[in-house]
């Protein structure tokens, strides 16, 4: 079983949460047959784990792009799934990423504010919030540079669609692999060098503060830190190239 292998590790696990990584090019739940998904993976893992008869409830309360990696926290019953779901609307818990993106931002450190749309898959800022645009803010700041990229740390204050990719490249500076957002060029698998580093949420139960991070990925394009635990492969083809299989996804 390729779910929780030593190098897709989970964070932390309990009758109510489950918080793990995400490889890039995993995308969060079914949209064709036999496609693997998040949802249905943790499934199959937690009947398989404990051995549980009928239907498993796995809750969606925030979700990852398909070529992002990262780490993601999963409710294991409808009443953590409804608390999760309000911390998140009520900007109760905390998103940290790492971007590396082509360039330098203008400004070591700085708070972007976009009005963006969709455009079908994908999405665009817009002048104003009279063009039906959605208020979207972040912040960022420089950790390193080398000759032509930068390490951004990016905490988000609101969660819009492809916030991330589509503000930084309207700053200029795209992040690695982002085609449609302006990179020069692709990388391996569809993945971009973008990374849901760090979560802080409250359990939905016991009412303690958590924080879980997830380490650079194999093959993450800047130098890991030495500090850096195991490290997990950065996309899903990978997983499967190194010959571990998928379990069947429960039907449900």
């Amino acid at each position: 079983m390729i779910f929780f292998h030593p190098l897709w590790p989970v964070f932390y696990e309990d009758n109510h949460l489950l918080v793990l990584y995400k490889p890039a090019g995993l995308i969060m739940q079914r949209d064709a047959p036999h496609k693997p998904n998040l949802i249905d993976l943790a499934r199959a893992w937690i009947k398989h784990r404990y051995q549980k008869p009928g239907r498993v409830f796995v809750g969606m309360v925030h979700r990852l792009d398909a070529p992002v990696a990262g780490v993601l926290a999963l409710a294991r019953t409808s009443k953590a799934a409804g608390r999760l779901s309000a911390q998140f609307r009520e900007g109760g818990i905390e998103k940290r990423y790492l971007a590396v993106v082509q360039g330098r931002p203008p400004h070591p450190a700085g708070r972007l504010v976009h009005h963006l749309v969709r455009d079908g898959r994908y999405s665009r800022p817009v002048r104003s919030a009279s063009e039906q645009g959605q208020s979207a803010a972040l912040s960022y700041r420089t950790l390193e540079t080398q000759e032509f990229t930068t390490l951004l740390e990016v905490d988000l204050e609101t969660g819009r669609r492809h916030q991330i990719r589509c503000q930084l490249a309207a700053m200029g500076c795209p992040i690695m692999g982002d085609r449609p957002y302006g990179a020069d060029h692709s990388l391996p698998d569809g993945r971009i060098a973008l990374l849901a580093r760090q979560l802080r949420l409250t359990h939905p139960t016991l009412k303690t503060p958590l924080i879980f991070q997830a380490p650079f990925p194999l093959g993450w394009p800047w130098p890991t830190p030495p500090s850096e635990a195991l490290q997990p492969l950065w996309t899903l083809e990978e997983y499967q190239n190194a010959g571990l299989v998928l379990p069947e996804c429960p039907r449900e």
